[in-house]
């Protein structure tokens, strides 16, 4: 065969590459139906935030419940965090994320109690019958004395030691309200509805005696066999201070 030829017929049969064909990108098409539907941020419902409000109040209501039972008995320095967290029955750390330390929450305690204990007072105004007033007020400390001995011997015991972390709560808001019931008491004076007695002896009388049975509820109780637990002996309690009272203080 010529060289001429046979290099035609080799070329005849050459193999020629097919086309590649074009690579197919898939195409994923919206799909209708609850599958595709984009999440919508959580929004919760006005009953799912009072409940977790409600959640950290009695968490940190727990807290000082347990800081006023072992501060009441040991005083500051003698309770540990480690102490209040075990009794409130949470972690070290989450006793933490609301006081930031121990001093603090001791702090919050003796304003709570604070807070507590001046309640019944705020209630005074000249418009009062004073009588009623005092008498009322009476029944009312006697019943926090009742209720939270503990409390009322935390604060004595911070008294008795110059109320290091309380003063200037004493100083603000306490001078400020006894000053102001002071001058109810002086009207009441000047309208001939109660004898000339300083306000402020009347007051100082008032919180002593009333909180007696708390602080000295053992002695009490040794003296007489009875707390004011018992139903009987504190309706005595406050009807026999209310009468000592409001028979000194009755106009002459």
């Amino acid at each position: 065969m010529p060289k001429t030829k046979a290099l035609a017929a080799a070329s005849s049969t050459k193999k020629i590459p097919a086309k590649k064909s074009p690579v197919k990108i898939p195409v994923t098409l919206p799909v209708k139906g609850p599958a595709r539907k984009r999440a919508k941020p959580a929004v919760r419902s006005a009953s799912a935030v009072s409940r977790r409000l409600r959640q950290i109040e009695d968490k940190r209501s727990a807290i000082l419940g347990a800081a006023l039972g072992l501060f009441s008995r040991f005083g500051l320095h003698g309770t540990s965090i480690d102490q209040v967290a075990a009794r409130a029955d949470v972690s070290k750390s989450n006793l933490l994320y609301y006081f930031a330390n121990k001093e603090e929450l001791y702090v919050n305690v003796l304003r709570d109690l604070l807070a507590l204990w001046l309640e019944p007072l705020r209630g005074f105004s000249a418009e009062q019958d004073p009588a009623e007033a005092i008498g009322g007020y009476i029944r009312r400390k006697l019943v926090v004395s009742r209720d939270r001995p503990d409390a009322s011997r935390l604060f004595c015991l911070e008294m008795i030691q110059g109320a290091p972390l309380l003063r200037d709560e004493l100083d603000r808001e306490l001078r400020t309200l006894v000053e102001r019931k002071s001058e109810v008491i002086r009207s009441w004076i000047a309208a001939g509805k109660l004898a000339a007695v300083d306000p402020h002896h009347l007051i100082f009388t008032l919180w002593a005696v009333t909180q007696h049975y708390a602080d000295f509820g053992v002695q009490v109780q040794a003296l007489t066999g009875h707390t004011l637990e018992d139903p009987a002996f504190f309706e005595q309690t406050v009807e026999n201070v209310q009468r000592i009272v409001l028979q000194g203080i009755a106009p002459r």
